[in-house]
């Protein structure tokens, strides 16, 4: 098994295509196909706040029905899934730059958009556990003692982190760093939590390297354990990131 899991996108698209030319991808048929075989996951927040979030439903959604790629939802997949379905949710924090892109189409193209994503979406798992086990991927981890369950409270986590609560002066929510308590054997992969560069403790690897916010789109090569990178073009936001001591 052979994967490159890719950390939020958000949108950006460009930096996206860019990231899968330097693993070795080819765009020849219009969507990213590795010569050996490879196969591309995504780590959730496919879209919102970058330029290009239908693009990336698009790339997303095919790969995904043609069972060559994973896909774990974000977030803002949630919220976006929400909204298609209905529901009544603030178009805010990066929501307005999809709604932004869907409101140019036609009835007809969005409708195609909200299926296909809504397909994606209802056909994937809160988290993948692949080879046997030894690779976890999940948008914003998860607890050892959570893998195996479905529950709402390990719903919360996945997509939201280990929460408190509480929230910051920007309205984002508290987080607890809970891999450095990780204890697990499965490699980790997640994101949801911008750094400036990859994060790797405890077998857990955060790869939310904040290409939309200027900083870098980033992937793990499994089972090379290796990190591949590209800078993103968007403008650099730098309260955007999270640090941790040490």
């Amino acid at each position: 098994m052979k994967i490159d899991v890719i950390g939020d996108v958000h949108g950006c698209f460009d930096e996206f295509y860019r990231l899968t030319e330097k693993l070795g991808y080819d765009w020849d048929s219009g969507l990213p196909r590795h010569p050996e075989g490879r196969k591309l996951a995504f780590a959730g927040d496919l879209t919102d706040r970058g330029p290009h979030s239908l693009k990336m439903i698009t790339v997303a959604a095919s790969l995904h029905r043609e069972k060559e790629a994973y896909y774990v939802p974000g977030n803002h997949c949630n919220k976006l899934y929400r909204y298609f379905q209905g529901n009544n949710v603030k178009i805010l924090h990066g929501l307005e730059t999809t709604t932004a892109e869907l409101s140019a189409l036609t009835e007809q193209e969005r409708m195609e958009y909200r299926n296909s994503f809504i397909e994606l979406y209802e056909s994937s798992p809160l988290y993948e556990v692949l080879d046997e086990g030894k690779l976890i991927i999940a948008h914003a981890g998860i607890k050892e003692e959570y893998i195996g369950r479905n529950d709402k409270r390990v719903k919360t986590f996945v997509l939201y982190g280990d929460i408190t609560g509480e929230v910051n002066e920007d309205g984002t929510p508290v987080r607890r760093d809970w891999a450095m308590e990780y204890k697990g054997r499965a490699w980790i992969i997640y994101g949801h939590t911008p750094v400036m560069k990859p994060r790797k403790i405890n077998n857990t690897v955060n790869i939310d390297t904040g290409a939309v916010f200027g900083g870098e789109l980033t992937a793990f090569r499994y089972p090379e354990m290796e990190i591949a990178s590209v800078p993103s073009m968007m403008p650099f936001v730098k309260d955007k990131f999270r640090t941790f001591p040490g």
